[in-house]
């Protein structure tokens, strides 16, 4: 089967065409998922001069990206078929096109004038990120999603972005000869953990059975990659920030640190909820000590502040891992692009849960992209739904499916 998915939740528009053996929901360890087409286009560049992103602006690059993004993945699918003449929609198929589109009335004159000349394309589904995520943003491709649904007749599958980021670590590449990526995703043995840190979102998850997801945790404030942000404007920093304070912070010679070390965040608290709103304030401050600030000082800030990241997310995962005795442990979203977090994630569970195995993903499916939301998708199939909104602030939480003593509970 073949599945097409779309990606806009923030700044990057993405689109995947993926293919596999068996229906939707049915993926075994043993399935091979071929990507026939795996294309991306990134705003940060535009964004840069806002040092984030600005939704609106988001939305409307989204909205421009989009429909030369899918004819661009169905002919590297060799999936776009030109017909002999120009589709007619007939009175129903119209209405309920123009319903979809009424507040994008440039995305519906692209999308007529893109598609509406070529044929059917062999796909047997649509996924979509339905949140979290800049709702402006999401509602591009939600209600490019739905319109593909009803010009081409397949269903609709809404998916949680987080969800996306937590199967794309668990993807293995696999060997191929026709030129095309392919990947198999890992079984887990249950309970997992996951964090998920990304610009919007840092999380610990507990994953008690397949599907199941538990939020143990979560910032109180600024995310992770928020924070790596802010810090990088502090210090004159490009954005995106991380990995800019990345750079800098390796170029510090050994054993040069900060005379008043910055704090670390919650280290002790008795949960597993984060902060780091103080750190960038405490950051603040440190520059302002400073009446003149070299570059090595700012240097050693950022190396400082990586540190400080780093040692609060290790602790709490591994605190969390222990507490549960969980069989694996998987890192997601963009900041785990990060070496220095990756590296130390790699050292702490080799030393301290010899016994616990890692998932770490590639570096380039960290971002976000529309190959993750295609897989989960894939095992979405009772997600299908007539009707999707974007939820802004979707909680993973709400993925969960129910337990038998839930059910019970409801009748």
């Amino acid at each position: 089967m073949r599945i097409l998915a779309i990606e806009t939740s923030c700044d990057e528009t993405g689109i995947a065409i993926l293919e596999t053996t068996g229906a939707l929901g049915a993926i075994s360890p043993r399935a091979q998922i071929k990507v026939l087409a795996d294309v991306l286009v990134s705003q940060a560049s535009i964004h840069a001069e806002f040092g984030g992103v600005f939704p609106a602006l988001a939305r409307r690059e989204h909205a421009k990206n989009m429909m030369p993004l899918i004819i661009r993945a169905l002919s590297e699918a060799d999936l776009l078929r030109p017909q002999q003449s120009v589709r007619i929609l007939h009175t129903k198929e119209k209405e309920t096109l123009e319903k979809i589109f009424y507040k994008e009335p440039e995305l519906f004159e692209a999308f007529k004038t893109a598609l509406l000349d070529i044929s059917i394309p062999d796909i047997d589904a649509i996924a979509v990120t339905s949140g979290p995520g800049l709702e402006p943003a999401l509602w591009v491709g939600i209600n490019t999603a739905e319109a593909l649904g009803t010009l081409w007749g397949v269903p609709v599958i809404p998916v949680n972005h987080m969800e996306g980021h937590i199967v794309a670590s668990l993807l293995t590449h696999k060997s191929t000869t026709d030129g095309k990526k392919n990947f198999a995703l890992a079984s887990l043995h249950y309970p997992a953990l996951t964090l998920l840190i990304s610009g919007g979102h840092t999380e610990l998850v507990l994953m008690a059975r397949a599907g199941t997801y538990e939020v143990l945790g979560q910032t109180r404030d600024d995310a992770v990659g928020e924070a790596f942000d802010k810090v990088a404007r502090m210090l004159g920093l490009a954005y995106p920030g991380g990995p800019e304070i990345s750079k800098l912070a390796e170029q510090v010679p050994t054993g040069k640190k900060l005379i008043d070390p910055l704090p670390r965040p919650m280290l002790s608290s008795k949960n597993f909820d984060f902060s780091f709103s103080g750190l960038k304030t405490s950051v603040l401050y440190a520059i302002k000590k400073i009446p003149s600030i070299t570059p090595e000082m700012k240097a050693i800030i950022a190396k400082d502040f990586e540190d400080s990241v780093t040692e609060v997310l290790v602790a709490k995962t591994l605190a969390a891992a222990k507490k549960y005795n969980v069989y694996e442990i998987i890192l997601g979203g963009g900041v785990s692009a990060n070496k220095k977090i990756r590296a130390a994630f790699i050292n702490a569970v080799r030393r301290e849960l010899p016994g616990v195995t890692l998932f770490l993903p590639d570096q380039k499916l960290s971002t976000d992209n529309g190959l993750m939301i295609g897989v989960a998708g894939l095992l979405r199939s009772s997600k299908v739904a007539k009707k999707i909104i974007a939820e802004g602030h979707l909680c993973l939480s709400q993925n969960s499916r129910p337990t038998l003593a839930e059910l019970r509970k409801r009748k």
